[in-house]
């Protein structure tokens, strides 16, 4: 292997098993919300950072999970070093979830917000490492937790708003903690991805398609976790509640087929594939619920 490959195999499966942090740079404030600060414990003790952000006389509340590599607040990929990273897949605009908690508010839904582990202000743990959602699973279940004890929540009913690593951090916490979700209404879930995929699609926009066994490897050294055990797919077997997905179908980061196996998994009959067409940026997916949120907000009102 050549010095620049193995560089640059070293530089993807560092960034990868350690992502860099990413800055809150929004606030709720910006869109006129009124919100607290709030910190609580992942289901094994990790201290998590979030926004709630109060809907006065709302017996409905939203739980919002974000990206791999985001936070709370979305993704600054219009600077540097994100922009850097991402422009190069055309995803190299910014996404800013801030209007997604407005869109939710108006509708009359409380929204917290906050940052997994290794995200954002959170707590760090596992060594730092991003284990697409086995261990991220912890603070979604964290989550439901800290509202069903909030007084001004505790009888609320609850649906998930799980993005990317999000939805699959929900997916491993229906499998790892099923009694966790009894009483959660339904899910939506814009996507998930499995990370032997998204890896496999990266490299090969190198033209790199042949190192993914080497990568995965790198990968294993850093985190003891290889691709077998990052399965979306799979903990998709264990989701019991009404779900929502939706993607770019022609993401160039990803493969449809991905998303549409996870669907397929799911054991419900109240569950719904929704596809966003026109774009090649995974982005403009993150973006959709703002642009368009009917759909969304349908699904939350039918369950809610």
């Amino acid at each position: 292997m050549s010095d620049q490959m193995s560089h640059l195999l070293d530089r993807i499966a560092a960034g990868f098993s350690h992502p860099p942090r990413s800055p809150v740079l929004h606030s709720p404030r910006e869109v006129g919300l009124d919100f607290e600060d709030v910190t609580f414990p992942s289901h094994d003790g990790v201290p998590l950072e979030g926004w709630f952000l109060p809907a006065p006389g709302s017996t409905k509340l939203v739980i919002a999970n974000h990206p791999m590599g985001f936070t709370r607040a979305g993704l600054p990929t219009h600077l540097e070093p994100w922009h850097s990273a991402w422009a190069a897949s055309g995803n190299g605009f910014e996404v800013d979830f801030v209007p997604d908690y407005r869109i939710l508010h108006d509708a009359g839904y409380h929204v917290l917000a906050y940052d997994l582990r290794n995200h954002g202000l959170s707590g760090a743990a596992n060594g730092g490492i991003s284990s697409s959602g086995l261990f991220e699973a912890r603070d979604v279940v964290g989550a439901l937790t800290y509202v069903r004890h909030r007084p001004d929540t505790r009888d609320a009913t609850i649906g998930l708003f799980s993005r990317c690593l999000g939805a699959s951090s929900t997916f491993a916490a229906m499998t790892q903690f099923p009694q966790a979700f009894e009483g959660v209404r339904c899910l939506v879930a814009p996507q998930p991805v499995t990370a032997r995929v998204i890896m496999e699609r990266r490299l090969a926009l190198l033209d790199a398609a042949d190192r993914l066994n080497d990568l995965e490897q790198l990968i294993i050294r850093s985190t003891g976790i290889d691709f077998a055990r990052r399965s979306p797919q799979e903990w998709a077997r264990h989701v019991r509640v009404p779900t929502f997905l939706y993607q770019v179908r022609d993401d160039i980061l990803t493969d449809p087929d991905d998303v549409q196996t996870m669907y397929d998994n799911i054991p419900v009959t109240d569950k719904k594939l929704h596809w966003i067409d026109g774009t090649t940026a995974r982005w403009d997916g993150y973006l959709e619920f703002q642009r368009r949120p009917e759909p969304m907000l349908d699904w939350f009102a039918t369950y809610l």
